[in-house]
């Protein structure tokens, strides 16, 4: 069996409301770029997807999924797009699509990692269905069939923030990361509200989102400590360049600290390591580059005595049903997963799986590992149609 074509399908979906707001959350500057989405181009709320397909001789199609996001990846839909159509997926057309460690190092290029992640999720979805098995037992083998989940609590008022959890609570959702980031006495009444809306039992963990200096992360924590909200982890207290910064506040501190934007592919994790600079590293498949370079990470941080969390970078069902297929396959990681993208819109599936990967959840508040060959999930062409550029 041969690659013929790699191709991929822009879609935009439109939201109710912005969900990151530096604004509203207090934070000293808008940070992240979160806002940039908001251009003449795209004037309105939006979440933006290239959806990804592999097609060989043999009739079968692998599907892949990789998010556009400036303000976070640094990419955007059109270069996605063009670096999947026209740079990288040529590549591959003509090769055998077995050794997808392998193809993946040929378009290796700097940068691109949504583009590359995209064809490599489409790749373990195209293996899996010509070899009749799952993507996580192209990964190692299933370690779990459910998945506990996580949703992200945009920034406000300690009142609206804590209001948002419940909402979620009453979903069946037991685990949540509102996003902080600002001022620190502020932010440690939003938790502190969060807590005693949610009760004791619930997972809470938070992100600054690069948003402290180290001596403000520090008084975050003591103040979190202080307040007794049981904070799980602090994700990326300080701007991603800052590894000394980190480690400073993981030294200072009591609660776990993570790397996100300071933890892109395998070699940011082995930095982050060297520094000594957090006790948890944030893996997203769009990030890594694909689930290859995901599985990289984690065994960095198995080998470091490190934990690991699988973040949010929103997707539809594609991209949801890749990440339960990396949780199941991983030896271990930090509490629940975090699926943001449920509380926003459709998985955009046909069947059962279109419901199964939606809100609200089962009451054990986790999400099924998809089964069958490949991805285990079939996109719904009407409804792609609907959202395509």
């Amino acid at each position: 069996m041969k690659i013929t074509r790699i191709y991929s399908t822009p879609i935009r979906i439109p939201l109710r409301r912005f969900f990151y707001n530096s604004q509203n959350a207090g934070t000293k500057r808008e940070w992240n770029g979160r806002l940039s989405r908001v251009t003449p181009k795209r004037p309105g709320p939006i979440l933006e997807y290239v959806l990804v397909r592999v097609e060989t001789d043999e009739g079968l199609v692998g599907i892949g999924e990789a998010p556009a996001d400036i303000g976070f990846f640094g990419q955007t839909v059109e270069g996605i797009q063009v670096a999947i159509d026209d740079y990288l997926g040529p590549q591959l057309v003509g090769r055998e699509p077995w050794d997808i460690p392998a193809l993946m190092d040929l378009i290796d290029y700097r940068e691109n990692s949504s583009a590359k992640s995209g064809i490599d999720v489409a790749l373990h979805d195209l293996v899996g269905k010509a070899r009749g098995v799952s993507v996580n037992a192209l990964l190692g083998g299933a370690r779990r069939n459910r998945i506990p989940v996580a949703i992200e609590i945009p920034g406000g008022s300690p009142e609206d923030m804590a209001n948002e959890c419940l909402k979620y609570l009453r979903m069946n959702v037991r685990a949540f990361k509102p996003k902080i980031g600002g001022i620190p006495k502020d932010d440690a009444e939003r938790l502190r509200a969060i807590r005693a809306a949610v009760g004791p039992e619930v997972s809470l963990r938070a992100d600054a989102n690069r948003g402290y200096s180290p001596d403000e992360a520090i008084e975050l924590c003591e103040l979190a400590e202080k307040y007794g909200v049981g904070l799980e982890l602090l994700e990326q207290p300080c701007e991603a360049w800052d590894l000394p910064g980190m480690a400073k506040v993981r030294n200072a501190v009591n609660v776990p600290i993570e790397a996100d934007e300071s933890c892109f592919g395998p070699h940011d994790a082995e930095a982050v390591v060297r520094a000594g600079a957090a006790d948890v590293l944030n893996i997203k498949i769009g990030k890594a580059g694909g689930l290859c370079n995901a599985m990289r990470i984690a065994a960095i941080a198995e080998e470091a005595g490190l934990q690991c969390v699988l973040g949010t970078s929103f997707g539809t069902g594609v991209k949801i049903a890749a990440k339960l297929h990396l949780a199941a396959a991983l030896p271990r990681f930090t509490g629940a997963v975090e699926f943001t993208e449920l509380g926003l819109h459709g998985p955009l599936l046909k069947g059962e799986m279109d419901r199964a990967l939606s809100l609200p959840l089962d009451p054990d508040g986790c999400l099924p590992v998809p089964d069958g060959s490949g991805l285990g999930v079939e996109l719904d062409e009407a409804k792609v149609a609907a959202v395509m550029l």
